[in-house]
């Protein structure tokens, strides 16, 4: 909830998040607390067809695979932390991972048939 002055103007109200849907005949990611859509599986590998993600500021990690720039995305719908963006690599060997997105497997549920 965002902190409000209580000086004379108007007052301070929540924001309403309204959630993105991705098509029924796709199979589909979603959040495992708010099932918002994240995902189609069939673009899963891809910078584009993801929805209701966002993203926070970058910082320096230093992961298995060397120093990195991230920033941790969450849901847009409840906020919780889903993963993380690879905003640069600072070796060679690892900019191709540079804008991909990593959503941990433990925040996303399976949705539209799945068999």
């Amino acid at each position: 909830m965002p902190s409000c002055d209580p000086g004379p103007g108007p007052a301070c109200l929540p924001t309403k998040t309204f959630r993105s849907y991705l098509p029924r005949c796709h199979r589909t990611y979603s959040c495992v607390h708010c099932r918002a859509h994240l995902a189609k599986h069939d673009e899963l590998i891809s910078k584009v067809h993801r929805v209701n993600v966002g993203c926070g500021p970058a910082e320096q990690r230093l992961l298995l695979t060397g120093l990195h720039s991230v920033a941790d995305i969450f849901c847009e719908s409840c906020k919780t932390t889903l993963g993380w963006k690879y905003e640069q690599a600072f070796e060679t060997s690892q900019k191709y991972k540079e804008g991909k997105y990593i959503i941990e497997m433990s925040h996303m549920v399976k949705d539209n048939g799945w068999d």
